[in-house]
This record gives C-alpha cells, sequence and structure tokens, in this order.
C-alpha cells in the first residue's frame, strides 16, 4: 500500500510540475526533460507513465479543478444551466485553469491522441451531462418537445468556446445570462393556435 501511495504521490508531483511549468514558459515550450528536472523524477519514470508530453500535459490539465460542472436537478432548467456556465466561465477565464485548458485545445488540433482522449475523458462527459439535464427538463415541459438538444448543447456551449479562443473577451455571468436568454427564447415550448 506505501508502494502504491509512494506511486500515486510521484504521479501527483509530476503533473503539478507539468501544470506550473507550463505556465511559467507556455506549452510550447514545456520539455519531459524540464519537468523531469523539476519534479526530481527520472526521464524514464515519467515516459512509463506518459509516452508524450502531450499525454503529460492532458493528464494534469484535466486532474486539476474539473469538479464541479455537474448540473443540479433542482427543476429550473435555466437556473441549473446557469450554474454550471457560470462554474465554467470562473474555470475557462482565468489562470491557472483557462490559459492551459486553451493550449490543450491547441494542442488537440494536431494532435489525434490527444484530440480522442480529451472528447472522451472531457467533452464527451460535459455534454451527457448537459444532455441528460435538458432531457429532463424537455420531459418536464421547460423545454419544447421537438427541440433539437444535441443542437441546445452545441448552441449553449459554442459562445462560451468562441470567447475562450477566437475573441479572447472576458466569459462572465452576465456574458451566460446572455446567452441562455437568446437561446431559450428559441428553446421555449410555444402556444397552440
Amino acid at each position: 500500500m506505501n508502494a502504491r501511495r509512494r506511486s500515486d504521490d510521484r504521479t501527483e508531483t509530476i503533473m503539478q510540475t507539468a501544470l506550473d511549468l507550463a505556465l511559467e514558459v507556455g506549452y510550447a515550450k514545456l520539455s519531459m526533460e524540464a519537468v523531469a528536472a523539476q519534479a526530481g523524477a527520472g526521464k524514464d519514470t515519467i515516459y512509463r507513465r506518459w509516452s508524450s508530453k502531450a499525454l503529460l500535459f492532458l493528464d494534469a490539465v484535466l486532474s486539476s479543478r474539473t469538479h464541479g460542472l455537474e448540473h443540479p436537478g433542482t427543476g429550473d432548467i435555466v437556473a441549473d444551466l446557469r450554474q454550471v456556465m457560470t462554474r465554467a466561465c470562473d474555470l475557462l477565464g482565468r489562470p491557472p485553469w483557462g490559459p492551459l485548458y486553451r493550449d490543450l485545445i491547441g494542442e488537440a488540433q494536431h494532435n489525434p491522441e490527444v484530440a480522442a482522449a480529451l472528447n472522451e475523458r472531457f467533452i464527451q462527459t460535459q455534454a451527457a451531462d448537459t444532455l441528460a439535464r435538458l432531457k429532463a427538463a424537455r420531459e418536464q415541459g421547460q423545454l419544447a418537445p421537438d427541440f433539437d438538444l444535441d443542437l441546445a448543447f452545441e448552441l449553449l456551449s459554442g459562445p462560451l468556446y468562441f470567447r475562450l479562443l477566437i475573441s479572447h473577451e472576458p466569459l462572465t455571468p452576465a456574458y451566460c445570462d446572455r446567452v441562455l436568454q437568446a437561446v431559450f427564447a428559441g428553446m421555449s415550448p410555444r402556444p397552440h393556435p
């Protein structure tokens, strides 16, 4: 048990070191050698756990502060979505996670292994949670019965990614409110004539 705990502690130390160095020098200049030296670990130790800098970085970013993004089930779909979107904006909108996540998405654009792992371990999980909450709201009559829930997820998350990756405008609770207001004007049930 102690060997397992030491291994887990070593893994945590290596991942935290990778995050710290990435914040200091940027992902592009991050190297396995620098992580090994700073973490006091051998390069072989690191390469046994991660076959590349990209996969180490992926694990490090996704292991840090991605909890708390699950939707509550209060019965008010807008309030539940607002709570999660506000948390996401807080996480993405400032260091350390925002810049690290931007770098991770950048790496995923040309590294299919990272793209697949990011999609499987983070994007799909977030999408499934949001879609489950939207489906429950639709079943409760809070959304139009024929509204495309996959499209709803894209409409809700797209503006956040646009600001994070393209415009670099602030991600704020007020922006979340604007997105929700715009989206829900189109998703509300319509009275029958």
